[in-house]
């Protein structure tokens, strides 16, 4: 069943690379919104973020017309049917990832990270690998709802870092989850019954890095009633504070 939320997106290389790794994705007809960002030298960082979008859309699409095929997985009985499919869809785009980067030497190493949400009937199904994020922007406030699969984090649970030394952390950049680091991933997954009105922030640590959350907010604020002029706002801010990474964003609003 279509839900009509509301839906916008867009990606930007920034002010520092030559190309951009960003991928995101707006898959309408299956109510399934993905930004991906990838890694990996010459280029294929930007193929492992086109790999995981394009293979969650053919398995959402295979099982949408052939709801009795056989799945790569087992189903976990403890989850729903929208849950399971979440879940085996973003598991099988890091199998092919994994394949990909043993096959083919030019892509050894490439992974990539993954947030997207998926709505159906009842709410909204929220998953995420590695260190792009997922914000819920409700009435005035906005909360990340996404945890970051990063070393940094890693470190902040263990309270082992002051706020000095969180700001000088020389690692920030590498995350301890991703699509296609191993053959098998560890995909987190949440429901979430959103308000009437609330606006969900993905986007890759290119927006993240270059503003603070305050700043998402307002800016969102400022353009709440047209979702699309809300991303070119965000991205050319993150541009104008430095730009120093691809950034992409894409926003779900709930009716």
């Amino acid at each position: 069943m279509k839900i009509p939320v509301k839906v916008a997106g867009e990606t930007n290389v920034g002010m520092k690379r030559n190309h951009n790794e960003d991928t995101f994705s707006i898959l309408s007809e299956e109510n399934l919104f993905v930004v991906c960002d990838g890694m990996g030298g010459h280029a294929s960082g930007e193929v492992a973020s086109q790999m995981a979008v394009e293979n969650l859309k053919i398995f959402f699409k295979e099982t949408r017309e052939d709801p009795e095929m056989t799945w790569p997985y087992k189903m976990d009985r403890s989850r729903r049917y929208e849950e399971n499919r979440l879940i085996t869809g973003i598991k099988l785009a890091n199998l092919r990832i994994h394949e990909a980067s043993k096959r083919e030497p030019k892509y050894h190493g490439m992974g990539t990270t993954l947030v997207c949400i998926y709505v159906v009937e009842e709410g909204a199904y929220l998953g995420h690998v590695g260190d792009s994020r997922i914000y819920r922007i409700r009435g005035s406030r906005i909360e990340q709802i996404s945890e970051d699969h990063s070393l940094l984090n890693d470190y902040i649970k263990m309270k082992k870092l002051s706020a000095e030394e969180i700001e000088s952390f020389p690692h920030k950049n590498v995350i301890v989850r991703a699509l296609g680091m191993k053959e098998s991933v560890k995909v987190d997954t949440f429901f979430e019954v959103p308000h009437s009105g609330d606006i969900y922030l993905m986007c890759s640590d290119g927006l993240s890095g270059e503003l603070t959350d305050e700043r998402m907010l307002e800016i969102v604020g400022d353009h709440r009633n047209d979702l699309q002029s809300a991303c070119h706002a965000l991205i050319q801010e993150a541009n104008n504070n430095g730009g120093h990474d691809n950034s992409t964003v894409v926003l779900v609003q709930s009716p």
